[in-house]
């Protein structure tokens, strides 16, 4: 049995009767002769909010790319709700919302006409549209600053923008690639706080980040990466555990400094 299904098969006996809603099989990505993702296999199940921790090039951006149809597996399968991500993506891309690194939003539009542009590109109009985007306004306490330009704003401010635009359309899966980077402290509160609300509505949620207490205080489960493999999966109370420590940072350090050594590779920024 490859080693990722060894990781995992403790984690998905547990969670048996939780219907799984992302399946990834053997999954592969490289560019060139880097090996970006190497044999990945792992399952996501509904309701979660689930981890990507890595450090840079462990390969987790990749990932959530081929997660969101973006990228193209060279060789494994990835199924979302029942539809394959190379033959059936635009289904698939209905019922995902994306929150990437870089902030996809108009500099000189408000933050309300850009979710208005975002909403359209969804089919929302109307009436609706607008109860949509007074939604995820509130959702990211952004009522107040909605109708100043996007170039006015905080760096963390479009982001929680960045965030709303993501909600609209009422995704299944919510897919957060490092979305609290370089912000300030208070609009890192206001997204965490988001995202704790979406956890209790039952939000499945990806998400990737480098700041390892932030993903103890929103994920249910983690995989641990590092070039391109999972190292580990399980739940962040059982990782502690099965440690012998109270700190989530204790073990992905030693985790990946593990590997390391056994592969003579550096280790990369956490």
């Amino acid at each position: 049995m490859p080693r990722d299904k060894l990781l995992t098969s403790n984690v998905l006996s547990k969670q048996s009767e939780i219907p799984v809603l992302i399946s990834i099989r053997q999954v592969t990505k490289k560019f060139g002769r880097i090996t970006a993702v190497d044999g990945v296999t792992i399952d996501i199940y509904k309701d979660e909010i689930f981890g990507l921790v890595g450090p840079n090039g462990a390969g987790k951006s990749t990932l959530v790319s081929m997660l969101t149809t973006l990228t193209k597996p060279d060789s494994g399968e990835i199924v979302i709700s029942g539809f394959s991500v190379l033959d059936e993506a635009p289904s698939i891309r209905k019922m995902i919302g994306f929150v990437p690194q870089d902030i996809a939003l108009y500099p000189t539009l408000s933050g309300y006409d850009n979710l208005k542009f975002w909403g359209g590109l969804y089919g929302l109009k109307g009436k609706l549209l607008k109860e949509r985007i007074d939604e995820a306004l509130s959702f990211v306490a952004m009522n107040d600053r909605a109708r100043d330009k996007v170039n006015e704003y905080s760096g963390g401010m479009k982001r929680r923008i960045n965030i709303a635009a993501a909600l609209l359309h009422h995704p299944v899966i919510l897919l957060m690639d490092e979305p609290t980077v370089g912000v300030d402290i208070i609009s890192r509160h206001y997204i965490i706080d988001a995202i704790k609300n979406l956890k209790n509505k039952g939000q499945t949620i990806i998400y990737t980040s480098h700041d390892i207490e932030e993903m103890e205080l929103v994920c249910d489960r983690i995989a641990i990466m590092n070039a391109g493999r999972i190292l580990k999966c399980d739940r962040v109370d059982s990782l502690k555990k099965e440690a012998g420590t109270k700190s989530l940072k204790d073990v992905v350090l030693e985790v990946i400094l593990s590997d390391n050594r056994k592969s003579g590779s550096k280790l990369n920024r956490v």
